[in-house]
């Protein structure tokens, strides 16, 4: 028998979420484009209910966590039992529903939070929903065992309904050093499923999900994105049900017999985070940008314990990896950090080969002390160099990794996380240390914590280098998701102890990048690639869930070590220009030309820093005959008086001629200064304008005009309607633009 409904509206500016809760288990009617029409909701509603010909007396709808014992025919979102096999397909009936305005702040969200209860199963279902002021729906779900023997869950996810409209899907696919590509195609008939036991978020299969109208591009269209916030395994699913309904369900893959929840214990599900945009993805991947800065270590952990440093500007790097791999020769490095200052750069990090045994990547891991083979005096005479010449410390760690030849290994067989009886398959010469055994756990945070208190390091480059295979505990039961708990807790732990250290996750690249871990860290790696043809899509993949300010971005060494490509300078500094700027190649090579160019490039990445890491990231459309051949992106100034833009040419168009790069989004009638940013110095041959592959008169007037120092004006409303003209640029290279409405 049906319930009469009872409805809940959390409302923003750009959306509104509307749920029935008379099933304990929320109903998501509507999560799309605002409405106001409160009053009549029920009525119009109403109409949404669906029994086919020939289905069970019961109406199909679909709630947050669907249930085969309601009738639902698609893919539940819970599937467990108890011992026997009993009580597997339970149903929940309505206990309360409330909205939390304790843990929510009623001034930027609405947090609306819904029990269930099944009581012949003895399980209790608790969903949270939160809208914040930016649109963003949070979705998080908790199962409790109220009975006396335990229960074996399979599957425990969130569903939320999308509607018909999004006839077409836009999921990432990739593998190392190609992470982030975006592949869209039309929502199948039945369902799409995408599932990752990589033990990390994973190259291949990352946890996003965008549902899309068939027009939908990046300023047009409407779009609803999916995210689940968790750096371990995990399952996508979007079904199209007989009925026409839709849905996309996210949640943590368990490996079989890996979660029991004991009597009374509870299980919660990762946050499901889901943004909507009417207006395209760059709007809607603004909401997942606004959100991981509000969840981001330097916020939570507030201005005051952190003495300003929550604000100050994020530091250029130079990593040492590409410039001199395992060779850490004292002399060497030191030559290398003189450099790195001598062109602006303001963080020196030491990646891996310092500690141990470490002289290749076949020895050494989990032996975390300072080798006193290529050290003796240990590192304080590098960071006292390195600091003196006014630059941050920060060093490479791989805490869950051990060689089999290491002293730890040797020592402790048992604290690594493979299965009795078995042969370890290795991977890059190492297995995944076990971080549920307390020993080893205490080990590591004891290793890193003394680290951390007895040498100046205000950042840590934590890398993550291959999957997780067979891994079991010491019981030989599956272990990652106990495993990726304990990754978490050992990160708040050094957190908690060393506030004022910043951490990068990095997982070979972009393996480990998800909103859970950018609650931990303060920057990402988003690739191996240095590659800047290969960074210019990567980069923006990455861009439609991570703000700026912590996706690392270096300029790589003029002949990419994974592909061999070369490139100019100026095309791998703007590249790499918005995101949070690196270098990582051996600039003690280069000529004083390249230097030259170098620290230019770095200056111009610190004149627009606060620009880039503060501002919206925009993507832009490029027209028919540019599409795919050119890509266009940049940042706004959150109250549209600023902007820095980047059209970069990747290879030949089809048409020969100039285009036009309609830039939305602007104050319409604003007079804008339109200038161009030299990519290179004074003096250098790339100063004056960007190649050219047809006459002068393919270079736009804005350009000369800038050359010539003459302010170009033209109006927001013309830039959006019509737009800004571009120049015929030569394949992998660039031209920066920069708009003032002063």
């Amino acid at each position: 028998m049906d319930l009469p409904l009872r409805i809940e509206h959390l409302r923003s500016s750009t959306c509104s979420v509307i749920v029935d809760v008379s099933f304990g288990i929320p109903v998501i009617l509507h999560w799309g484009a605002p409405v106001d029409e409160a009053d009549v909701l029920p009525e119009a509603l109403q109409t949404a209910d669906v029994q086919p010909f020939g289905s069970p007396d019961s109406t199909m709808r679909i709630p947050v966590v669907p249930l085969h014992g309601e009738g639902f025919t698609g893919r539940p979102g819970l599937q467990g039992h108890r011992r026997g096999g009993r009580h597997w397909a339970p149903r929940f009936r309505y206990v309360d529903h409330r909205y939390d305005y304790e843990q929510g702040n009623a001034e930027t969200e609405q947090v609306l939070i819904a029990q269930a209860r099944d009581d012949i199963a003895e399980l209790v279902i608790s969903t949270r929903l939160t809208l914040d002021n930016d649109g963003v729906l949070t979705v998080q779900v908790t199962l409790t065992n109220d009975g006396d023997s335990p229960y074996m869950v399979d599957a425990f996810s969130a569903s939320l309904m999308i509607p018909e409209s999004a006839v077409d899907l836009g999921v990432y696919a990739g593998r190392w050093v190609r992470e982030f590509q975006l592949h869209r195609f039309v929502w199948p008939y039945g369902a799409w499923t995408s599932e990752n036991r990589s033990g990390r978020t994973s190259h291949e299969h990352p946890p996003y999900v965008w549902a899309m109208s068939s027009h939908a591009g990046e300023w047009q269209g409407e779009v609803w994105g999916v995210h689940l916030a968790w750096s371990g395994n995990h399952v996508l699913y979007a079904e199209t049900l007989p009925t026409g309904q839709r849905y996309i369900q996210a949640g943590e893959l368990f490996q079989p017999g890996e979660i029991c929840v004991d009597p009374g214990e509870s299980l919660t599900t990762p946050v499901v985070i889901g943004v909507y945009s009417s207006h395209g993805l760059t709007p809607a991947s603004w909401g997942y940008h606004r959100i991981a800065r509000r969840q981001s270590p330097r916020q939570q952990l507030g201005r005051q314990q952190l003495g300003g440093q929550q604000s100050r500007p994020r530091p250029v790097h130079i990593n040492t990896w590409e410039a001199v791999y395992f060779n850490h020769d004292f002399d060497r490095l030191r030559q290398l950090a003189d450099t790195a200052a001598s062109v602006g750069i303001e963080r020196f990090v030491l990646d891996d080969g310092w500690f141990g045994g470490r002289r290749h990547d076949r020895a050494g891991l989990g032996d975390w002390f300072v080798s006193a083979d290529v050290y003796p005096q240990g590192l304080q005479p590098l960071i006292d160099h390195v600091t003196a010449l006014g630059m941050e410390f920060g060093i490479w760690v791989e805490p869950e990794m051990v060689n089999p030849d290491s002293d730890l290994y040797r020592q402790h067989p048992s604290w690594a996380l493979t299965t009795p009886g078995y042969e370890p398959i290795l991977g890059r010469h190492q297995l995944v240390l076990d971080l549920t055994h307390h020993e080893a756990w205490q080990h590591i945070f004891e290793r890193l914590n003394t680290l951390l208190a007895e040498h100046q390091i205000s950042y840590v480059k934590w890398d993550m280098n291959r999957p997780h295979i067979q891994a079991s505990n010491a019981q030989g039961k599956a272990a990652t998701h106990g495993q990726t708990l304990a990754v978490y807790a050992l990160f708040d732990a050094l957190r908690g102890h060393h506030p004022h250290v910043e951490f990068e996750s990095c997982a070979s690249g972009g393996g480990r990048i998800d909103h859970e871990i950018l609650r931990r860290v303060e920057r990402v790696w988003t690739s191996d690639s240095n590659d800047a043809l290969e960074r210019q899509l990567i980069q923006r993949g990455a861009s439609m869930l991570i703000p700026a300010e912590v996706m690392g971005s270096h300029i790589g060494p003029p002949r990419a070590h994974t592909s061999h490509r070369q490139h100019t300078l100026s095309f791998r500094g703007v590249t790499a220009l918005f995101g949070h700027l690196g270098v990582e190649w051996d600039i003690t090579t280069a000529d004083d030309r390249d230097r030259q160019h170098l620290a230019h490039l770095i200056g111009v990445h610190q004149q627009y820093r606060y620009l880039l890491h503060h501002g919206d990231t925009v993507r832009f459309d490029t027209f028919e005959h540019t599409a795919g051949a050119a890509v266009a992106h940049g940042v706004y100034a959150p109250d549209r008086c600023e902007a820095l833009i980047s059209y970069s040419q990747l290879q030949t168009p089809q048409g020969s001629g100039p285009s036009r790069l309609r830039l939305p989004d602007l104050i319409a009638d604003q007079d804008y200064v339109v200038s161009y940013v030299p990519l290179a110095p004074e003096g250098h041959p790339a100063h004056n304008g960007p190649n050219r592959l047809g006459p002068a008169l393919h270079q736009p007037a804005w350009i000369q005009a800038s050359l010539d120092g003459t302010p170009w004006r033209v109006s927001g409303a013309v830039l959006g309607a019509i737009g800004l003209p571009v120049p015929v640029l030569w394949p992998e290279s660039a031209v920066l633009v920069h708009l003032s409405s002063s």
